[in-house]
């Protein structure tokens, strides 16, 4: 290298799935027997009628260059029409709706529309990694607020309004929460707005679990006076199986978005319209197509609680989401040391809690993005493995 890295990158670390999938690789390259129940990278197809018309619009000779920057309109209808079918919230698809290239990169676009250097963002701990890392990066210092099981998962807004919040810009919640799978509640919500309005903190969820396993899906902005401080993002990722289709969304106040907007603008040139059609497509499926998703998730989650109970982990099952959140068996000290042993053992990789914060150390993360024959495979081991003495 003729030039050394910047210097924010001293202040990351490369994400942790992306060098430990590539460990996953060489040793099933090696050979070795590996079942994969750390990633929540779904293995079931999106709606039929999606993928029929990202075939059928590719093959358009015009539908091949630049679109518009805020997306087609025919998409943000398409999310407006699913916030009031799925979530009772009512929003202008002219105004209040901004396309995402999958909702990640909407962390990074509303940090550098209202992050200035030396402001400080409120993240949680335990909870996705992006939330730090994008703050670090753009020079903004990130405050980790407690997330605690015997507190439900939910924050202690008490004890933050005691602190210093003078410099906090953002707030990010995400419930359901990743990875522990807490609900939340319309009064938990109401809650958060108050406290972000008391403070001049804009609160932003990320609720992208909200279709899995959960009985009321929720959003934030359907609290009242949402509007003035928060925002929502959302993907398909989860919810409809289009994980590397990359389509995401963020919704709230124009003005919010406006901001948002003006970042995008100069970071990305738009969604191939293909992806984009097939997207409002995919929106329009019906609820009764999530059921039938949910069905099997509901099947595997019930394995994947056999499994846990036969490793020695304890849960809560009452938990949503697209993984199951298990504490690690006594004799284990860290998480690290028992997902290895589970890796190195039986063959099954699980995410160790320590990457999601302090507060995740002493717990494991299963995912359900696995057909139910290998969650079987992986009971089989544990089971077989009950002979020899946990550490």
């Amino acid at each position: 290298m003729i030039i050394e890295p910047a210097e924010r990158l001293s202040q990351v670390k490369e994400y942790y799935f992306a060098h430990k999938l590539r460990e996953l690789r060489q040793r099933l390259a090696s050979g070795e027997d590996i079942i994969n129940l750390g990633i929540g990278n779904p293995d079931m197809s999106p709606p039929v009628a999606a993928i029929r018309r990202l075939t059928i619009g590719a093959q358009e000779p015009g539908h091949h260059g630049y679109q518009p920057y805020k997306g087609i309109p025919e998409l943000r209808r398409a999310f407006a029409d699913w916030y009031v079918r799925m979530y009772g919230v009512s929003l202008n698809p002219d105004t209040d709706i901004q396309p995402l290239i999958g909702s990640k990169e909407g962390i990074m676009h509303i940090s550098m529309a209202f992050l200035n250097p030396g402001d400080q963002v409120l993240v949680p701990n335990p909870g996705y990694l992006a939330y730090a890392s994008v703050a670090r990066l753009i020079g903004v210092e990130p405050v980790l607020y407690d997330l605690l099981e015997e507190n439900g998962w939910e924050p202690d807004l008490e004890a933050l309004a005691s602190q210093d919040l003078s410099r906090v810009k953002i707030m990010w919640v995400s419930y359901p929460h990743m990875p522990t799978g807490a609900n939340g509640s319309e009064e938990l919500f109401d809650r958060l707005v108050n406290f972000a309005r008391a403070h001049n903190i804009l609160l932003v969820n990320d609720n992208p679990y909200s279709l899995i396993l959960n009985e009321v899906p929720r959003s934030i902005l359907a609290a009242e006076g949402a509007e003035e401080v928060a925002l929502e993002l959302n993907s398909l990722s989860k919810s409809h199986h289009m994980a590397g289709w990359r389509v995401g969304m963020v919704a709230g106040n124009a003005d919010y978005i406006k901001s948002i907007l003006t970042v995008k603008s100069n970071v990305d040139s738009g969604m191939f319209l293909p992806v984009q059609q097939a997207a409002a497509t995919a929106l329009a499926s019906p609820y009764e197509w999530h059921q039938e998703q949910n069905e099997v998730y509901a099947a595997r989650r019930e394995l994947i609680f056999t499994l846990a109970k036969e490793l020695g982990c304890s849960f809560d099952p009452n938990q949503s989401g697209l993984f199951v959140w298990a504490s690690i068996p006594d004799g284990y000290l860290q998480s690290e040391s028992f997902a290895d042993w589970l890796l190195d053992e039986l063959g099954i990789f699980v995410a160790p809690g320590f990457i999601f914060g302090s507060n995740g150390e002493g717990y494991v993360r299963f995912s359900l993005c696995v057909p139910s024959a290998q969650i079987e495979v992986c009971i089989e081991r544990a089971r077989a493995a009950r002979q020899v003495l946990l550490p």
